[in-house]
C-alpha cells in the first residue's frame, strides 16, 4: 500500500471532519450573543434548553435571518459538501438546516452522553476559559476537564471506542447525527465555554444506506 492510499484508507467507523470557522463569522456570532444575552425577553423566546441534553446555564437557538446574513448556513453547507465528498465520494444536492444553537457552559456544568437528530451535526467553539482547571487527583495523567468526547461502539483490539478532543476557538467538528458524545465539566474559573452546534438534513438517498438495493 502506498503512502497516499494509507492516508485515505478508512474501512470502519464514522469520520469526524474538522474545519475552521472564519474569524469574521466568529466575531459576528460573539457580538450577536453578547447583545442577545442582555435582551431577556428575546432570549426567552429563543431558549432551546428544554429540547437539549445539557445541564448548562443557557442554550438558545440562532435566528434564521441572522444565520443567512453572516454566512453561517453557507459555511455549514460548504463544509458538509466537502466532508461527504471526501468520506463517501458522493456529491450532495440538498442541505437543509433544522436548527443551530449556542451553548453557554460555566464551571461544574456538563453535557451528558447524547446524540442528535437530522442527518448531519456539528459542534465548534467561539469562546473558551483560559484554563479548565486541574483534575481532583493531581497525579492523573489525563485531564478531561472541558473536553468533548466522541463515543462509538466498544473498545476492541486495535480499535478504540472513544476520541477526546480539547476545544480551541474556531475549531468546528462535523459528524453523523448518531455519533454519541458528551462534554465534561470544568473548574477553577468563572469564565465561559461558548460553543455552537447544528443539525441538518442532506439527500435522503445518500444518508439512508439501509434503503439501498
Amino acid at each position: 500500500m502506498t503512502e497516499e492510499e494509507s492516508l485515505l484508507y478508512r474501512p470502519f467507523g464514522p469520520t469526524i471532519f474538522k474545519v475552521k470557522i472564519p474569524e469574521k463569522i466568529i466575531q459576528e456570532l460573539n457580538n450577536y450573543i453578547d447583545t442577545l444575552i442582555e435582551d431577556k425577553e428575546r432570549l426567552k423566546k429563543l431558549d432551546h434548553g428544554a429540547h437539549l441534553a445539557g445541564q448548562v446555564s443557557q442554550e438558545f437557538s440562532l435566528e434564521k435571518e441572522f444565520m443567512i446574513k453572516i454566512g453561517w448556513g453557507k459555511f455549514l453547507a460548504e463544509s458538509t459538501k466537502q466532508w461527504i465528498q471526501m468520506s463517501a465520494q458522493k456529491k450532495i444536492t440538498e442541505f437543509n438546516i433544522i436548527n443551530s444553537w449556542i451553548v453557554r457552559q460555566f464551571k461544574n456544568e456538563y453535557n451528558p452522553t447524547h446524540w442528535h437528530g437530522g442527518h448531519i451535526s456539528g459542534a465548534g467553539y467561539l469562546k473558551l476559559p483560559s484554563e479548565f482547571g486541574k483534575p481532583i487527583q493531581e497525579n492523573k495523567k489525563t485531564n478531561f476537564n472541558g473536553k468533548i468526547q466522541f463515543i462509538h461502539g466498544s473498545e476492541m483490539f486495535m480499535c478504540s471506542s472513544i476520541a477526546n478532543i480539547t476545544p480551541k476557538i474556531g475549531d468546528f467538528y462535523l459528524f453523523p447525527n448518531y455519533l454519541m458524545h458528551q462534554v465534561f465539566p470544568f473548574s477553577d474559573t468563572d469564565e465561559e465555554r461558548r460553543s455552537i452546534s447544528f443539525n441538518a438534513e442532506i439527500d435522503e438517498n445518500i444518508y439512508n444506506v439501509y434503503g439501498k438495493k
